[in-house]
């Protein structure tokens, strides 16, 4: 997935207020709080924790369907 400016600045917000994000992955729905966004081997890479386990989360952004802020 490639994000637009906008999306970035959305993706770049949330991991400020520490908003939680919805992200969709090969038919998985994953609901994390972003803390930041990386590079990794020239592939973008947002680290996350999932909400309830407090669970580490590192998802590449193009392996992403789909992603929405959820408020």
């Amino acid at each position: 997935m490639h994000l637009s400016v906008l999306q970035y600045d959305r993706l770049e917000r949330a991991i400020t207020d520490g908003t939680r994000l919805q992200l969709y992955r090969r038919g998985t729905e994953f609901l994390v709080i972003p803390e930041r966004l990386r590079l990794h081997n020239g592939r973008e890479l947002i680290v996350a924790r999932h909400p309830s386990t407090g669970s580490l989360l590192e998802i590449f952004l193009d392996e992403l369907d789909g992603m929405e802020i959820v408020k």
